[in-house]
């Protein structure tokens, strides 16, 4: 007896050791497959934002947004909570972003809601951390992102007319939304989500070329299952022919103006007032000044803006980076397009690394009288290093970098980068395309303002000179000593430096040779062309290639310059700076992180420290025309010389 009742507790100790053992294995199971979902609260809900009145209500009660834009695709996904906790510690509770179809779609009928695109776990994390959402799906979405959001491959269409109900384009419109609106509908507030409002296109009053077209949008917003409050977002002139039926009208503007609100209560009587986009700051243009917005004059209008019991989104909170080729362009009041710089830093509260501002104390003490509780404590900042500077190890031409791309495409005339037949017959969006012919003397090249929008043109290889808007027409010498058939390769490196993504020329922003060029007033003809995208794909094939040459060789340009560099501990936020350099594209571990141009302002490149590795790490730098073979790092931005925002 007594030897089976020791059997018997030993037998149950077995048994519970095993049964805890179970269960701490399916916590490790649960937990990791649920970590990274944070899924929106779900709750009893009976009333959504509501503008009945000269107040907006949530579920019935008095509500006043205060918002502020951050947008997921500017900012690494690894920082996302970060951006967002320093925005709810400011005393914000609303977020709101944009959504960009051009990388939603890079390709026709090619939809990428993945990674860094993950638009459903950005909506999650918002409400994991209490903050409301004012979705601003486009599809146009101005953003000073090229084509204002909208995919280049709309513009293969010759007849095209974007933000109208032309069928080319609500055609594609619908099959966006049919995939962009079914992840959204979950994350409405009727439906537990954060979402509390959408808008309805974007500043539509500014462009206006189609009556129906804003019926168009709404209508697929609501058949897709939107029942959140649907805004529209103009300035004030914008503001008389932007509007939809059934949608709130609010305003954007940086400098206040009572007349604006009168305006706004005379078209909209007894209705809440919001300021969709109060800008804190603007955004800068290669070869002009770093704007800025002074933190005391921003503060004044906004403590202003709270007293007239208005509702306010801060436009933009933390402006982030355009990453890549994704800059826009400003054309409006120029004679020609000017692109944006690769910083979206905006002089933001939370400035383009996620530090915290002048701007953004201020704005913390205001926004803490309009909450009943502490705001929360300040999440601490993230360390940031200056790397060791490094050199240049080797270098490749761009010419040897051409059997790197598809396959060149023959054509009598010049083709436009869009109607290229790549990216399976979508053309190409962004980057360079390289137009090649024959010529059998010098002379007066002229490019008939077909140049979109910047070509290094070369004579057998030799730099001759730049054509873009202000150039038009260059010299091309005679050869010194031509082949036996006197011919010699015309070429012409053409950049997309930027689309515009504001204004009423979007039906006009084609790339590349958009037409004719001439020589001796002889219109040149046979060309071969290469189209140099510089994505993902085409970097990875250049790093493995074998070809590359030691700089004790003298590099020829345009070319690729690798170097390596060794992070010793957990990698950390820097910024690269390269003072012997003239213009290109650097590339840091296969991630594009921008163009970089002496002629400023913005002198250093933002480099997220998830995109280093601890160990080893890869720089290829595209340079077109000159380097000191150095690159360095800074632990600060270097945005130029600063001009107040006029």
């Amino acid at each position: 007896m007594e030897s089976s009742s020791v059997f018997g507790a030993r037998l149950s100790l077995k048994q519970r050791y095993c049964l805890l053992l179970c269960v701490a294995v399916g916590a490790t199971v649960v937990y990791h497959l649920t970590r990274n979902k944070t899924e929106p609260k779900r709750m009893n809900r009976s009333e959504g934002l509501r503008a009945n009145s000269s107040q907006f209500t949530l579920e019935r009660k008095p509500f006043r947004i205060l918002g502020g834009s951050i947008h997921y695709f500017r900012v690494p996904r690894a920082y996302w909570e970060d951006r967002l906790l320093k925005m709810k510690a400011c005393g914000l509770n609303t977020l709101t972003t944009y959504v960009p179809w051009n990388l939603h779609e890079p390709e026709r009928g090619m939809f990428n809601f993945e990674d860094q695109l993950d638009l459903g776990a950005y909506l999650s994390l918002a409400a994991s951390l209490d903050l409301w959402v004012i979705l601003r799906p486009g599809p146009y979405i101005c953003a000073e992102w090229d084509l204002g959001g909208l995919p280049s491959w709309l513009l293969r269409d010759k007849n095209m007319k974007l933000r109208t109900t032309y069928p080319g384009f609500t055609d594609a419109v619908n099959s966006f939304f049919n995939q962009l609106i079914k992840r959204v509908v979950p994350h409405q507030y009727s439906k537990g989500g954060p979402i509390i409002a959408v808008q309805v296109e974007n500043e539509y009053g500014s462009y206006a070329k189609d009556k129906e077209y804003m019926p168009f949008i709404k209508e697929a917003l609501l058949s897709r299952g939107i029942r959140e409050l649907l805004l529209t977002s103009d300035n004030k002139e914008g503001l008389k022919l932007g509007g939809v039926k059934g949608a709130l009208e609010t305003i954007n503007f940086q400098k206040l103006s009572l007349n604006d609100f009168s305006y706004l209560e005379e078209i909209q009587p007894q209705k809440p007032k919001m300021v969709m986009e109060y800008w804190s700051g603007w955004f800068d243009l290669w070869g002009n000044l770093h704007h800025v917005y002074a933190a005391e004059d921003m503060i004044a209008v906004v403590t202003e803006i709270l007293k007239l019991d208005m509702s306010i989104n801060l436009y933009m909170f933390h402006g982030g980076t355009n990453f890549g080729f994704m800059n826009g362009a400003f054309a409006v009041g120029m004679p020609a397009p000017k692109p944006m710089v690769t910083s979206y830093d905006y002089d933001a509260p939370l400035s383009e690394a996620g530090d915290y501002t002048t701007k953004y104390h201020l704005l913390r003490n205001l926004f803490s009288r309009y909450h009943t509780q502490p705001l929360p404590e300040l999440p601490s900042l993230r360390e940031r290093r200056a790397y060791q500077a490094v050199v240049i190890q080797q270098h490749l031409s761009l010419w040897d970098s051409l059997h790197f791309t598809d396959k060149p495409l023959k054509s009598e005339k010049p083709v436009n980068m869009e109607n290229l037949p790549v990216n399976n017959k979508n053309g190409q969006s962004y980057g360079y395309t390289l137009y090649e012919t024959t010529i059998t003397s010098g002379g007066a090249l002229n490019s008939k303002n077909n140049v979109r929008d910047r070509a290094l043109v070369f004579v057998d290889k030799h730099f001759v000179g730049v054509l873009d808007y202000k150039t038009q027409e260059l010299a091309v010498p005679d050869g010194k000593v031509p082949n036996v058939y006197g011919r010699r390769t015309l070429s012409l490196l053409v950049e997309n430096c930027g689309r515009v993504n504001y204004g009423k020329t979007l039906d006009e922003q084609r790339k590349g040779l958009v037409g004719d060029i001439e020589l001796n007033q002889r219109l040149l003809r046979d060309f071969i062309i290469h189209s140099l995208d510089m994505k993902p794909g085409f970097v990875n094939r250049l790093e493995t290639a074998g070809h590359w040459l030691s700089m004790r060789q003298w590099p020829n340009f345009p070319g690729f310059f690798k170097a390596r560099f060794y992070v010793h501990s957990f990698p950390k936020d820097t910024f690269i700076k390269l003072p012997g350099w003239l213009k290109g594209v650097v590339f840091i571990n296969g991630k594009n992180l921008g163009r970089y141009w002496s002629i400023g302002p913005q002198q250093a490149l933002y480099v997220p420290g998830p995109w280093l590795h601890r160990g080893d790490n890869q720089v290829i730098v595209f340079e077109e025309q000159e380097t000191d073979g150095k690159i360095q790092f800074a632990s600060s931005p270097d945005y130029g010389m600063p001009v107040d925002v006029q």
